[in-house]
Protein backbone atom coordinates (compact mmCIF):
# COMPACT_ATOMS: atom_id res chain seq x y z
CA UNK A 1 0.00 0.00 0.00
CA UNK A 2 1.26 3.42 -1.38
CA UNK A 3 1.50 5.93 1.52
CA UNK A 4 4.21 8.56 1.04
CA UNK A 5 4.23 12.78 0.93
CA UNK A 6 5.68 15.27 -1.28
CA UNK A 7 6.42 18.22 -1.16
CA UNK A 8 5.58 21.19 -2.93
CA UNK A 9 6.15 24.03 -1.01
CA UNK A 10 8.33 24.90 1.89
CA UNK A 11 9.14 28.73 2.57
CA UNK A 12 7.61 30.51 5.28
CA UNK A 13 5.85 34.24 4.64
CA UNK A 14 7.85 35.04 1.21
CA UNK A 15 8.70 32.56 -1.68
CA UNK A 16 12.37 33.26 -2.66
CA UNK A 17 15.11 31.27 -4.30
CA UNK A 18 12.80 29.00 -5.81
CA UNK A 19 11.24 27.92 -2.57
CA UNK A 20 7.62 27.88 -2.92
CA UNK A 21 4.57 28.63 0.27
CA UNK A 22 3.70 25.53 1.83
CA UNK A 23 1.72 22.56 0.09
CA UNK A 24 2.15 19.13 0.25
CA UNK A 25 0.09 16.08 -1.29
CA UNK A 26 -0.01 13.20 0.72
CA UNK A 27 -0.58 9.96 -1.44
CA UNK A 28 -2.31 6.91 0.41
CA UNK A 29 -2.84 4.10 -1.58
CA UNK A 30 -3.38 6.15 -4.86
CA UNK A 31 -6.19 8.77 -2.91
CA UNK A 32 -4.49 12.10 -3.12
CA UNK A 33 -4.94 14.92 -0.25
CA UNK A 34 -3.66 18.08 -0.66
CA UNK A 35 -2.47 19.97 3.08
CA UNK A 36 -2.34 23.46 3.11
CA UNK A 37 -2.39 25.20 -0.68
CA UNK A 38 0.43 28.36 -0.75
CA UNK A 39 0.28 30.63 -3.77
CA UNK A 40 2.16 29.01 -6.39
CA UNK A 41 0.69 25.16 -5.95
CA UNK A 42 -1.10 24.94 -8.95
CA UNK A 43 2.45 25.09 -10.75
CA UNK A 44 3.59 22.92 -8.47
CA UNK A 45 1.26 20.10 -9.18
CA UNK A 46 1.80 20.37 -12.61
CA UNK A 47 5.73 20.54 -11.88
CA UNK A 48 5.62 16.98 -9.94
CA UNK A 49 2.99 15.50 -12.34
CA UNK A 50 0.00 15.51 -9.88
CA UNK A 51 -3.22 16.11 -11.73
CA UNK A 52 -5.18 18.39 -9.71
CA UNK A 53 -8.28 16.73 -10.26
CA UNK A 54 -7.22 13.61 -8.48
CA UNK A 55 -7.54 15.35 -5.50
CA UNK A 56 -9.83 14.19 -3.30
CA UNK A 57 -8.83 16.02 0.23
CA UNK A 58 -8.03 19.26 1.17
CA UNK A 59 -6.53 20.11 4.89
CA UNK A 60 -5.76 23.89 5.67
CA UNK A 61 -3.91 24.41 8.64
CA UNK A 62 -4.65 28.61 9.17
CA UNK A 63 -5.81 31.62 7.64
CA UNK A 64 -1.98 33.35 7.02
CA UNK A 65 -2.20 33.24 3.24
CA UNK A 66 1.34 31.22 2.65
CA UNK A 67 -1.08 28.85 3.57
CA UNK A 68 -4.10 29.07 1.60
CA UNK A 69 -3.80 32.00 -1.07
CA UNK A 70 -3.33 29.15 -4.00
CA UNK A 71 -6.38 27.82 -2.75
CA UNK A 72 -9.52 29.45 -4.79
CA UNK A 73 -7.26 29.36 -7.56
CA UNK A 74 -7.16 25.84 -7.34
CA UNK A 75 -10.94 24.87 -7.08
CA UNK A 76 -11.42 27.71 -10.19
CA UNK A 77 -9.23 25.64 -12.64
CA UNK A 78 -10.81 22.61 -11.48
CA UNK A 79 -13.96 24.06 -12.26
CA UNK A 80 -12.60 25.48 -16.04
CA UNK A 81 -10.98 21.67 -16.01
CA UNK A 82 -14.08 19.92 -16.16
CA UNK A 83 -13.97 18.40 -12.65
CA UNK A 84 -17.06 16.24 -12.04
CA UNK A 85 -16.46 14.27 -8.24
CA UNK A 86 -16.94 16.26 -5.24
CA UNK A 87 -13.92 18.13 -3.72
CA UNK A 88 -13.64 18.10 0.33
CA UNK A 89 -12.42 20.51 2.13
CA UNK A 90 -11.18 21.04 6.00
CA UNK A 91 -10.24 24.10 7.04
CA UNK A 92 -11.19 27.55 9.46
CA UNK A 93 -14.66 28.69 9.38
CA UNK A 94 -13.51 31.07 7.52
CA UNK A 95 -12.38 29.50 4.88
CA UNK A 96 -15.81 28.96 3.83
CA UNK A 97 -16.76 32.48 3.46
CA UNK A 98 -13.22 33.55 2.01
CA UNK A 99 -13.91 31.04 -0.86
CA UNK A 100 -17.53 31.90 -1.41
CA UNK A 101 -16.86 35.76 -1.51
CA UNK A 102 -14.42 34.73 -4.59
CA UNK A 103 -16.81 32.68 -6.47
CA UNK A 104 -19.77 35.63 -5.85
CA UNK A 105 -17.49 38.25 -7.48
CA UNK A 106 -16.42 35.88 -10.31
CA UNK A 107 -19.75 34.57 -10.74
CA UNK A 108 -19.05 31.05 -11.14
CA UNK A 109 -21.16 28.53 -10.32
CA UNK A 110 -19.35 25.43 -9.89
CA UNK A 111 -19.49 22.04 -11.85
CA UNK A 112 -19.02 19.94 -9.29
CA UNK A 113 -19.69 19.61 -5.50
CA UNK A 114 -17.53 21.77 -2.58
CA UNK A 115 -17.72 20.19 0.73
CA UNK A 116 -16.67 22.23 3.17
CA UNK A 117 -16.23 20.81 6.45
CA UNK A 118 -14.80 23.89 9.44
CA UNK A 119 -11.92 22.26 12.18
CA UNK A 120 -11.82 23.94 15.13
CA UNK A 121 -8.54 24.57 17.51
CA UNK A 122 -10.14 23.82 20.63
CA UNK A 123 -9.20 19.74 20.67
CA UNK A 124 -9.16 17.10 18.93
CA UNK A 125 -11.27 15.66 16.32
CA UNK A 126 -11.11 13.31 13.91
CA UNK A 127 -12.35 14.45 10.42
CA UNK A 128 -12.51 11.72 7.96
CA UNK A 129 -12.20 7.95 7.96
CA UNK A 130 -12.17 6.32 4.55
CA UNK A 131 -11.65 2.73 3.63
CA UNK A 132 -7.53 3.85 3.02
CA UNK A 133 -6.61 5.95 6.19
CA UNK A 134 -8.34 8.54 8.98
CA UNK A 135 -7.56 11.92 9.77
CA UNK A 136 -7.30 13.81 12.92
CA UNK A 137 -7.18 17.37 13.64
CA UNK A 138 -5.45 19.27 16.78
CA UNK A 139 -4.75 22.41 17.99
CA UNK A 140 -1.33 24.36 17.96
CA UNK A 141 -0.31 27.62 19.30
CA UNK A 142 0.09 30.40 16.80
CA UNK A 143 -1.01 34.20 16.30
CA UNK A 144 -4.34 33.03 14.77
CA UNK A 145 -6.63 29.43 14.98
CA UNK A 146 -4.15 26.59 13.63
CA UNK A 147 -5.05 22.64 13.42
CA UNK A 148 -2.44 20.01 12.67
CA UNK A 149 -3.21 17.01 11.40
CA UNK A 150 -2.25 13.28 11.67
CA UNK A 151 -3.06 11.12 8.46
CA UNK A 152 -2.99 7.08 9.72
CA UNK A 153 -3.39 4.08 7.59
CA UNK A 154 -6.48 1.88 8.45
CA UNK A 155 -5.40 -1.31 10.18
CA UNK A 156 -4.69 -4.09 7.12
CA UNK A 157 -6.27 -7.61 7.68
CA UNK A 158 -3.68 -10.36 8.14
CA UNK A 159 -2.55 -12.29 4.59
CA UNK A 160 -3.14 -15.95 4.25
CA UNK A 161 -0.27 -18.11 5.02
CA UNK A 162 0.00 -20.06 1.84
CA UNK A 163 2.46 -22.39 2.87
CA UNK A 164 -0.12 -23.90 5.64
CA UNK A 165 -3.33 -24.04 4.38
CA UNK A 166 -2.85 -24.55 0.53
CA UNK A 167 -2.23 -28.43 2.23
CA UNK A 168 -5.29 -28.23 3.59
CA UNK A 169 -9.23 -28.91 2.41
CA UNK A 170 -10.46 -25.53 3.08
CA UNK A 171 -12.53 -23.48 0.27
CA UNK A 172 -10.98 -20.75 -0.88
CA UNK A 173 -14.26 -18.75 -0.72
CA UNK A 174 -13.95 -18.84 3.01
CA UNK A 175 -10.31 -17.17 2.93
CA UNK A 176 -11.53 -13.78 3.22
CA UNK A 177 -13.54 -15.21 6.40
CA UNK A 178 -10.36 -16.50 7.93
CA UNK A 179 -8.27 -12.88 7.38
CA UNK A 180 -11.24 -11.26 9.23
CA UNK A 181 -9.91 -13.68 12.55
CA UNK A 182 -13.01 -16.74 12.20
CA UNK A 183 -11.53 -19.98 12.35
CA UNK A 184 -12.52 -22.58 10.41
CA UNK A 185 -14.14 -26.19 10.67
CA UNK A 186 -14.05 -28.94 8.83
CA UNK A 187 -16.30 -31.30 7.84
CA UNK A 188 -14.61 -33.65 10.75
CA UNK A 189 -15.22 -31.11 13.72
CA UNK A 190 -11.80 -30.30 13.32
CA UNK A 191 -10.85 -26.71 14.15
CA UNK A 192 -8.30 -24.56 12.21
CA UNK A 193 -7.87 -21.29 13.78
CA UNK A 194 -7.28 -18.27 11.73
CA UNK A 195 -4.49 -17.02 13.44
CA UNK A 196 -2.40 -20.30 12.38
CA UNK A 197 -3.83 -19.75 8.91
CA UNK A 198 -2.37 -16.44 8.68
CA UNK A 199 0.78 -13.68 8.93
CA UNK A 200 -0.25 -10.38 10.63
CA UNK A 201 -0.16 -7.33 8.18
CA UNK A 202 2.08 -4.46 9.24
CA UNK A 203 1.13 -1.99 11.80
CA UNK A 204 -0.53 0.89 10.54
CA UNK A 205 1.68 4.04 9.05
CA UNK A 206 1.15 7.54 10.65
CA UNK A 207 1.89 10.78 9.33
CA UNK A 208 2.22 14.30 11.58
CA UNK A 209 1.69 17.45 10.28
CA UNK A 210 2.74 20.96 12.40
CA UNK A 211 2.69 24.01 10.32
CA UNK A 212 3.34 27.21 12.11
CA UNK A 213 3.76 27.21 15.96
CA UNK A 214 5.14 28.20 18.99
CA UNK A 215 7.36 25.70 21.09
CA UNK A 216 4.78 24.01 23.40
CA UNK A 217 4.11 20.79 25.03
CA UNK A 218 0.35 21.74 24.46
CA UNK A 219 -0.03 19.27 21.34
CA UNK A 220 2.79 16.27 21.76
CA UNK A 221 0.31 14.13 23.04
CA UNK A 222 -1.47 13.82 19.57
CA UNK A 223 1.94 13.12 17.61
CA UNK A 224 3.40 10.98 19.87
CA UNK A 225 4.87 7.96 18.25
CA UNK A 226 4.02 8.95 14.26
CA UNK A 227 6.41 7.60 11.60
CA UNK A 228 6.72 10.61 9.92
CA UNK A 229 7.00 13.97 11.80
CA UNK A 230 6.82 17.16 9.49
CA UNK A 231 7.32 20.19 11.24
CA UNK A 232 8.01 24.15 11.08
CA UNK A 233 11.37 24.87 12.10
CA UNK A 234 11.41 28.66 10.40
CA UNK A 235 14.41 29.61 12.32
CA UNK A 236 17.98 28.89 13.45
CA UNK A 237 17.97 28.77 17.28
CA UNK A 238 20.19 31.66 17.49
CA UNK A 239 17.01 33.54 16.80
CA UNK A 240 14.86 31.68 19.68
CA UNK A 241 13.67 35.03 20.70
CA UNK A 242 12.45 36.60 17.69
CA UNK A 243 10.73 32.53 16.63
CA UNK A 244 8.57 33.35 20.39
CA UNK A 245 7.19 36.76 19.46
CA UNK A 246 6.13 35.54 15.90
CA UNK A 247 5.03 31.91 17.14
CA UNK A 248 7.08 29.94 15.17
CA UNK A 249 9.78 27.59 16.73
CA UNK A 250 13.49 26.78 15.43
CA UNK A 251 15.57 23.45 14.03
CA UNK A 252 16.75 22.91 17.11
CA UNK A 253 13.42 23.28 18.97
CA UNK A 254 11.72 20.63 16.21
CA UNK A 255 14.41 18.25 17.30
CA UNK A 256 13.54 18.06 20.66
CA UNK A 257 10.12 17.66 19.94
CA UNK A 258 10.97 14.70 17.62
CA UNK A 259 12.31 13.22 20.41
CA UNK A 260 10.17 13.95 23.52
CA UNK A 261 7.36 12.43 21.25
CA UNK A 262 9.38 9.29 19.60
CA UNK A 263 8.86 9.72 15.93
CA UNK A 264 10.98 7.59 13.90
CA UNK A 265 11.67 10.48 11.33
CA UNK A 266 11.38 13.84 11.50
CA UNK A 267 10.76 16.55 8.66
CA UNK A 268 11.67 19.81 8.91
CA UNK A 269 10.15 23.00 7.05
CA UNK A 270 8.71 26.71 7.03
CA UNK A 271 11.68 27.93 6.20
CA UNK A 272 12.49 31.74 6.75
CA UNK A 273 13.46 33.85 3.76
CA UNK A 274 16.62 34.96 5.74
CA UNK A 275 17.62 31.71 4.74
CA UNK A 276 18.89 30.66 1.41
CA UNK A 277 21.43 28.10 2.71
CA UNK A 278 18.96 25.74 4.61
CA UNK A 279 22.21 23.38 5.65
CA UNK A 280 22.95 25.06 8.48
CA UNK A 281 18.98 24.27 9.97
CA UNK A 282 19.13 20.50 9.16
CA UNK A 283 22.94 20.52 11.13
CA UNK A 284 21.44 22.09 13.99
CA UNK A 285 18.60 19.69 13.85
CA UNK A 286 20.39 17.21 13.88
CA UNK A 287 22.59 17.39 16.63
CA UNK A 288 19.52 16.26 18.87
CA UNK A 289 17.67 14.22 16.24
CA UNK A 290 19.70 12.51 13.75
CA UNK A 291 16.95 11.15 11.44
CA UNK A 292 15.99 14.79 9.94
CA UNK A 293 15.51 15.40 6.36
CA UNK A 294 14.87 18.78 5.11
CA UNK A 295 11.29 19.43 3.00
CA UNK A 296 13.12 19.60 -0.39
CA UNK A 297 10.52 20.86 -2.75
CA UNK A 298 10.06 17.49 -5.37
CA UNK A 299 11.18 15.13 -2.55
CA UNK A 300 8.83 12.16 -1.88
CA UNK A 301 9.20 10.61 1.49
CA UNK A 302 7.34 6.94 2.17
CA UNK A 303 6.03 6.96 5.55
Amino acid sequence: MRFEVTILGSNSATPLYGRHHTAQVLNCNDVLSLIDCGEGTQLQLQRYNFKANRIKYVFISHLHGDHYLGLVGLISSMHLNGRKEDLYVFGPSGLKEIIDLQLHYSETQLRYNLVFHATKADGARQLLADSNFEVTSFPISHRIPCTGYVFKEKQRLPRINKEIIEGLDIPIGYYPLIKKGIDYTDPSGKIYKASELTIPAALPKSYAFCSDTIYTESYWPYIKDVDLLYHEATFLHEMVDRAAETFHTTALQAAEIANAVNVNKLLIGHFSARYKDLQPLLDESKTLFANTALAIEGQTFEI
